[in-house]
């Protein structure tokens, strides 16, 4: 069996494409071994071993006809982690129950990792996706946010909704789809109407995220690695007539093109990502027609893809560069 003496574990699912393609090619050109880990073949096509006593401890991943121990590995990139597929023949009843173990059995893998280099941390990546924790944040390092509400309570919305003279958006603090078929549940940010306020009272059940809508210039996609930039940026007016998130418009009618950050800006930005400790993440802001700058969010494990596909960035080659220096 085949076991690669230097190996970047790419931590991913059996869906993705493209991008997970573009690193694995940077690594091989750089003399790097990358081993993709789809983590929704976990644990019916993947096995985990781990083996611990006061001597030691392995841990040991097979993945079709490869091997390796988590001794080789020198660094990880963390794509995605998905949840276990346990197929069509285990009884409902046990699902929740072995899907619960196989995260847990991934979590103490994940904690063999810890000597290796990590793009990035996944604690870090966990308390970074926090979208109220962000906010502040990026207050603090003096970037302009929206003005913001998260609340389940009904009037206070209301009265949200009349302060920004009816300017307003929803969207949720996480999202609800974890599973590669997504969810009917995943909610874009959407305007709201006055009329949408008659069914407020069901944020009983639900709080969410409501913001005062930013007029648009252009959105923009900045990805940051390691301490550059790449910026795409979209005009606002070839999209927005139907929909307020470019993620739902037409994939034609979104032409990225290139864009370069102020350095105030920039900095700004950097600043964000030391707070955090990430090296890698994908920011969405808006360019307001006065030429401001807007923090919306930032993705610690975004999508990358069409810019590099659409403006040549060479996004996978800095993350490649990224995995191979620590």
């Amino acid at each position: 069996m085949h076991q690669p003496r230097h190996v970047v574990l790419l931590i991913t699912h059996s869906g993705d494409f493209f991008t997970i393609d573009r690193v694995e090619q940077a690594l091989l050109k750089k003399g790097a071994q990358p081993f993709r880990f789809d983590t929704d073949k976990f644990p019916l096509a993947v096995q985990l071993k781990a083996q611990l006593s006061n001597s030691g401890s392995d841990y040991r991943l097979e993945y079709g006809n490869n091997s390796i121990s988590t001794k080789q590995v020198q660094a990880v990139w963390m794509r995605r982690i998905w949840q276990p597929y346990l197929g069509e023949k285990l009884a409902p009843q046990f699902k929740a129950a072995c899907a619960k173990e196989s995260l847990a059995t991934l979590d103490g893998f994940w904690d063999s990792l810890r000597q290796a280099s990590w793009v990035d941390n996944l604690q870090r990546i966990n308390v970074a996706e926090n979208k109220l924790h962000q906010l502040r944040v990026a207050c603090e390092v003096g970037l302009i946010i929206p003005e913001t509400l998260v609340t389940n309570n009904a009037q206070e919305a209301r009265e949200f909704f009349y302060k920004v003279k009816g300017k307003m958006v929803a969207k949720l603090l996480t999202p609800l789809s974890t599973t590669m078929k997504g969810s009917s549940f995943f909610l874009y940010t959407s305007a709201v109407k006055e009329e949408d306020l008659l069914d407020a009272e069901t944020l009983r059940y639900c709080p969410m995220v409501f913001q005062e809508e930013i007029p648009k210039h252009k959105e923009l996609r900045a990805v940051f690695v390691d301490g550059t930039f790449f910026v795409g940026a979209l005009d606002a007016s070839t999209y927005t007539t139907s929909t307020l998130d470019w993620r739902r418009a037409d994939s034609n009618a979104c032409e990225w093109e290139s864009h370069q950050l102020p350095d105030d800006v920039a900095n700004r930005l950097k600043a964000f990502m030391v707070h955090f400790g990430l090296r890698f993440g994908a920011f969405d802001l808006i360019q307001t027609p006065s030429g401001k700058y807007v923090f919306l969010e930032v993705n610690p494990t975004g999508e990358w893809g069409m810019l590099e596909r659409d403006l040549g960035y060479p996004i996978s080659e800095a993350i490649a560069n990224a995995l191979i220096t620590k």
